[in-house]
């Protein structure tokens, strides 16, 4: 487009444009250092045509997870007490275990402050930050208490409030069933979904095949206090 045009019509809408249909994993707004940081890490992945390469450990340095939707299937169960119920997958916790093993940094990051995610990081022996209505600058504080660079940062969320950290950090990751903008904004989705060894299977992507080799075990439950 011509700047003179740009002038007289005061948009960049000007003279004969029309609609074209776009797949929106493959379009990304260029509004700031992040999104170009962003662009140049998709670029190869996506001018290659084939499929997005999925991470190794030689990728990431922490792998940070959301928990409602990612480590759940989203769903809350209430007793006639008013106690929510959710279901986490044996499985995760395997995966999150052999990701200690292999010295990788671990974090849980949720919006919603509620035992049961402060449970689950005691259970899995991962510190967790909760309670935090602006995720992406609870993660920039902490990648810059612990000196990792979050372009060498792994996030898995599934939802909206998840897009802030995605701009930020070198490796989103969506969770099969993730809301489309999520999906979008991913640069590698997962076959599972939250609740049903997602985590696991990040795991497997940065250990390689050993963590495939073995049964997928039934969830467990973990109880909360309603709001």
């Amino acid at each position: 487009m011509r700047a003179d045009g740009v002038r007289a019509a005061g948009h960049r809408f000007f003279g004969r444009t029309e609609l074209v249909r776009t797949d929106a994993a493959r379009v990304l707004e260029i509004d700031d250092p992040h999104d170009l940081d962003r662009a140049r890490a998709l670029a190869p992945l996506l001018d290659a045509g084939g499929p997005a390469a999925l991470p190794t450990l030689e990728d990431v340095d922490a792998v940070v997870l959301d928990f409602d939707g990612t480590q759940t299937d989203d769903r809350v169960l209430i007793d006639a007490d008013g106690r929510e119920i959710v279901a986490v997958h044996r499985g995760d916790g395997l995966g999150v275990a052999a990701l200690r093993r292999a010295g990788l940094e671990l974090l849980i990051l949720s919006t919603e402050t509620n035992p049961v995610v402060a449970a689950r990081g005691r259970k899995l022996g991962i510190p967790v930050v909760h309670g935090s209505e602006r995720k992406d600058a609870a993660l920039k504080q902490w990648c810059g208490e612990h000196g990792i660079d979050p372009q060498r940062v792994l996030y898995a969320g599934n939802d909206v409030n998840d897009l802030p950290c995605f701009g930020l950090v070198g490796w989103p990751v969506a969770v099969a069933g993730a809301h489309g903008p999520v999906r979008a904004a991913a640069r590698a989705v997962t076959a599972a979904p939250g609740g049903s060894g997602a985590v696991r299977e990040i795991a497997s992507w940065l250990l390689g095949p050993a963590l495939d080799g073995g049964r997928r075990e039934s969830g467990e439950a973990c109880t909360r206090a309603a709001p």
